[in-house]
């Protein structure tokens, strides 16, 4: 299985549109932390054509980190959504279901952050739905490199299952 950085390029313009949609459910909860927007703008620069520095790394880490901080579920899954789009740039080329994972889980982490800002399962389907639309070929491409999810258990794995399965269509 070969990813080339162009691949990589496509997946994290898409991460980044999945995860800046649900990014203002962290800055209302935790409006002085910019990690979570500045790992947007780093797989934005990336997928303009710049390279995978450390810096990149370190704002997708720091993301994560703002997720665990931030207090409240929904703002967590947005930071989520936004380190686990600046981490795609280093998605590995190997064949197993769960290395998807790190292509999906973006647009998965801000349906479940729409879920619970509004308690509400179908806040989730709409998003999923919205990531699906806005997946380019190159995309679907590169999901349909890997093996097909299964269900797995819990909502986040629906969630990312039902990603993955429409991406295929």
């Amino acid at each position: 299985m070969i990813l080339t950085l162009e691949d990589l390029r496509g997946v994290g313009r898409w991460a980044a549109d999945c995860a800046e949609r649900v990014l203002p459910l962290f800055e209302t909860k935790v409006p002085s932390d910019p990690r979570p927007s500045e790992a947007i703008e780093g797989i934005r620069e990336f997928a303009r054509g710049g390279k995978r520095t450390a810096r990149l790394r370190t704002v997708a880490l720091a993301a994560l980190a703002a997720a665990r901080e931030a207090g409240d579920e929904a703002a967590g899954a947005a930071a989520r959504a936004a380190g686990c789009a600046a981490s795609s740039a280093y998605t590995h080329p190997l064949p197993a279901a769960h290395h998807a994972k790190h292509v999906l889980a973006p647009a998965a982490y801000a349906a479940q952050a729409r879920e619970l800002a509004a308690n509400d399962p179908n806040a989730g389907d709409e998003e999923i739905r919205w990531a699906i639309e806005h997946a380019s070929s190159e995309v679907r491409a590169v999901v349909q490199k890997w093996p097909a999810r299964g269900p797995g258990r819990g909502r986040f794995n629906a969630l990312l299952y039902q990603l993955d399965a429409e991406l295929r269509r």
